[in-house]
């Protein structure tokens, strides 16, 4: 229990984080190309947790290697979804159309395990996707470029939060995270080169973004997310990551100054909402409850 309850703790640490990189993002991604600043970011990043964690890198078998690549092309798709969605969208929107795949990853893992998914998490899924809607669709009821990327990105982390979940506890958490980490920073060296021109990006502010989210919200996040997913659930992951979007709705307006209108505020209630809701175990609670209740009838009688 001690060790869900710090594995719980940390998490939230990676989620305040990671709330914060919508805004650090989009502020690099003034100055560079999207697979560009991808490469820095992530090849900086592995680069700083090699250094750190080299003992777990020399021990690297095959198992290791095989799945950090696999879960890393995962997590390179939902981040190039997601950063060129952001050259069209809010830092605000797309925390909370990311904080989606919350929401998706009881589903998919209902299906990835061949299991019925519960009727909270159906329930949630539904209440998000009417939130959804409120959030990004416009008067003629279509999503711009920005939020339909972001969309399919959410689809990929929620892949990625599923197949850590499955494969963390079999390999050396921390090796497999950098190798992961490493991969989206190859994947985005190469499209750099093959769809843009990359450039060494020059300026105080630029550094700074890429080396906070190198450092904590990449190199940090993702080998803590990695270790501690071995003592929770990936379930109760998502549960934690679903407070993702309201921080970087935060972050967004005290750093950005941006305001989501009375229907987007709507909307990101109903995703948060649907969030929760398909977490929650109804059943066991209530039945808590009404167990306690039945208990203390026998006391008193």
């Amino acid at each position: 229990m001690k060790k869900q309850l710090k594995a719980d703790l940390a998490l939230l640490g990676v989620t305040v984080v990671w709330g914060s990189s919508f805004v650090l993002t989009k502020n690099a991604l003034d100055y560079l190309p999207t697979y560009n600043f991808l490469a820095i970011r992530f090849i900086l990043a592995a680069l700083i947790s090699s250094i750190i964690f080299y003992k777990n890198i020399l021990s690297i078998n095959k198992d290791t290697l095989k799945y950090g690549i696999i879960i890393g092309i995962i997590l390179f798709g939902g981040y190039a979804f997601q950063t060129v969605g952001l050259n069209y969208t809010t830092a605000s929107k797309s925390g909370f159309i990311t904080g989606f795949s919350v929401v998706i990853v009881p589903i998919v893992s209902a299906l990835f395990l061949k299991q019925k998914p519960h009727k909270e998490a159906v329930a949630g899924v539904i209440l998000a996707i009417v939130g959804l809607g409120f959030l990004t669709l416009n008067s003629s009821l279509t999503l711009n470029i920005g939020d339909t990327l972001t969309l399919i990105a959410a689809f990929m982390f929620a892949f990625h939060i599923i197949t850590v979940g499955k494969y963390t506890v079999m390999v050396d958490s921390i090796a497999m995270a950098i190798i992961q980490i490493a991969m989206v920073g190859v994947l985005s060296l190469f499209f750099s080169f093959a769809i843009e021109n990359p450039t060494i990006p020059r300026g105080f502010d630029v550094w700074l973004s890429i080396l906070i989210l190198a450092t904590l919200a990449t190199s940090g996040a993702f080998i803590i997310q990695n270790a501690m997913q071995k003592f929770t659930s990936p379930t109760h992951t998502a549960l934690i990551y679903s407070g993702e979007p309201v921080f970087s709705a935060v972050f967004a307006f005290i750093m950005l100054g941006e305001r989501l209108t009375k229907q987007g505020i709507l909307g990101s209630v109903l995703i948060l909402s649907g969030m929760i809701l398909s977490e929650m175990d109804w059943k066991k609670m209530f039945g808590k409850q009404h167990k306690h209740i039945n208990e203390r009838l026998e006391i008193r009688d």
